[in-house]
């Protein structure tokens, strides 16, 4: 898989995560909905941010901290579902693309200490 591929998803699911945040109107959401936004934009920030590395080491480390973005991401979305922020259709589409690029970074870590 093309490191594009990855940037695009990224970037993509970023927008999905924004809309997400526009979108819940339950009172007193706030603090939920901010950590779901730093961390779900974070991956695609990171992500990006390793195609500038300044060495492969710098490059391993962003994909790690865009996958532990992905992984907390993951539980702010499981929270605001079941606390009712988000529908259940929401829930599993955002968390099925947050689990498509939480694989696509644990691949290209593997393979980018491999090639060190």
């Amino acid at each position: 898989m093309s490191e594009n591929k990855l940037l695009e998803l990224s970037f993509s699911f970023a927008v999905a995560i924004v809309n997400i945040v526009d979108s819940v109107t339950v009172p007193k959401s706030a603090y939920m909905t901010d950590q779901l936004a730093r961390s779900g934009t974070s991956i695609g920030a990171n992500v990006h941010e390793a195609q500038y590395a300044q060495s492969k080491k710098d490059f391993i480390s962003k994909l790690e901290i865009a996958l532990k973005e992905s992984n907390e991401t993951s539980y702010w979305l499981k929270l605001m579902f079941h606390t009712k922020r988000i529908d259940s259709e929401t829930y599993q589409h955002t968390e099925r693309l947050c689990g498509n690029i939480r694989r696509l970074l644990i691949a290209s870590c593997k393979t980018a200490k491999e090639n060190k």
